[in-house]
């Protein structure tokens, strides 16, 4: 088998990151100045074909636009005849979702930390014209020093002037306010303060405050704000979550308020931003427009052998920072979207094995190479829940399985990884202390 390693301009490009229907994300490095970004990858033909150019354009737009410290960063869009790409700032702390699950909840001071993170990007959205409209812990990302960053603005609305009201129905069942399913246009901002509120108790208490089976007695229960904070909770996190969590989005809380809130301004520090910075958008129209005459060179570097080589840089971008302790200890990642374990049998063999285990489990699985994707139906029977596994190798004789998450419930996901890892116990190299042997590194090549 051949491996492969890719350049796309100036940046050299490594592992998949993340994988949706219409897009795949890799880690890259720029090669002039050593950056670590991530690349969102799509095809043009399924853009068109699914006639979602506008909504790209849009996400692209917006994502220019609302530039602040806790927003994930655009920093340019390239493509080549083929392809679109969206070369974003790498964070490599994971999402805040994974930090809420490994922990059941947070304490007061990290959670109001967070919300008021939250708050500053959404405020800065807003001032903008631009509503996220699917505000959740799963698009909040943390980074390697622990700050919020607002990520996926695929469902965003950038307004026009003159124009107060939405009409989309959008937004992940648990999170999205009420009146965005009467069908009668609501306010983005105060639809976006919701969501606010909804983050901001999960934080605080580890679990949603509107949560059922069926999704009518779901949004019942939403609409007349039938919740109940835990005893747990400090009177000042009581009052503004029931303030924020009003059904009643013309009496809701607006985010001027939530600033002066006596318990949101404990330890506050407001960022101050150059509100002068300008944003050309000619490179988005661009993109689009003169694909066939305006592109960067794609490039292969082929060499023969077995699965792809992971460097020690790219590990060290794995386990954010130089502790490289959870690249080798499953137990500490299983609650993440993407997980990963290592394994000293022969790459084949651990190929062979997964495939034994997934047919075991009633999936479906495709196979090329050392890549795998495992389908099967959701624990509810909903939906379709789908697993991409990768094989790295990591140093002579050491292989690293990267597991992520390419559709479905993030729960699901998890249930999944703990039943894959049990079931491949045999293949599966612990090593006897938390850190790898030193000479690993050594091994590795830049």
């Amino acid at each position: 088998m051949k491996k492969v390693r890719r350049r796309i301009g100036k940046y050299e490009v490594g592992r998949t990151i993340g994988e949706g229907t219409f897009a795949k994300v890799k880690f890259a490095k720029n090669s002039e100045t050593g950056e670590s970004v991530a690349i969102k990858i799509m095809d043009k033909t399924t853009i068109l074909k699914h006639r979602m150019v506008e909504q790209i354009k849009r996400e692209i737009s917006i994502m220019k636009i609302v530039r602040h410290p806790n927003i994930v960063r655009l920093h340019e869009v390239l493509s080549s005849q083929t392809k679109i790409y969206i070369i974003l700032e790498f964070v490599m702390g994971g999402e805040l979702y994974d930090r809420i699950v490994q922990r059941g909840k947070l304490s007061e001071d990290e959670s109001r930390r967070y919300f008021q993170q939250l708050i500053d990007a959404v405020a800065h959205c807003h001032k903008k014209g631009v509503y996220h409209r699917d505000l959740k812990p799963e698009n909040l990302l943390l980074d390697a020093f622990g700050n919020l960053k607002v990520s996926d603005f695929g469902l965003s609305a950038l307004t026009k002037q003159g124009v107060d009201l939405l009409h989309t129905t959008c937004g992940t069942p648990s999170y999205v306010a009420p009146e965005v399913l009467s069908n009668q246009g609501y306010d983005g901002a105060a639809a976006d303060v919701w969501s606010c509120g909804v983050i901001l108790y999960v934080l605080k208490a580890g679990y949603l405050p509107f949560e059922e089976a069926d999704l009518s007695t779901l949004y019942r229960r939403t609409s007349a704000a039938e919740f109940v904070c835990p005893s747990w909770f400090s009177t000042g996190t009581t009052t503004l979550i029931h303030k924020i969590l009003d059904p009643n989005p013309k009496t809701r809380v607006k985010i001027g308020e939530i600033r002066k809130d006596p318990w949101f301004q404990r330890n506050y520090l407001p960022l101050k931003l150059n509100e002068d910075e300008q944003v050309n958008l000619d490179d988005v129209q661009a993109v689009f427009d003169d694909i066939e005459d305006q592109y960067v060179p794609v490039q292969s570097e082929i060499t023969e052998g077995g699965p792809l080589v992971m460097n020690a840089f790219e590990m060290i971008t794995l386990s954010q920072g130089l502790n490289l302790s959870p690249l080798f200890d499953r137990h500490q990642d299983y609650v993440k979207r993407q997980t990963r374990f290592v394994s000293r049998k022969p790459a084949k063999v651990i190929i062979s094995s997964i495939k034994v285990v997934a047919e075991s489990m009633g999936l479906k699985l495709q196979s090329r190479n050392y890549k795998m994707r495992i389908e099967g139906l959701s624990a509810n029977k909903a939906g379709q829940f789908a697993v991409v596994l990768e094989v790295y190798e990591v140093a002579p004789c050491l292989y690293m399985v990267d597991v992520r998450k390419a559709a479905g419930d993030t729960l699901d996901y998890h249930k999944f990884y703990k039943n894959l890892c049990a079931k491949l116990e045999n293949i599966i190299w612990r090593p006897t202390e938390t850190m790898p042997d030193s000479g690993l590194l050594r091994q590795m090549t830049l």
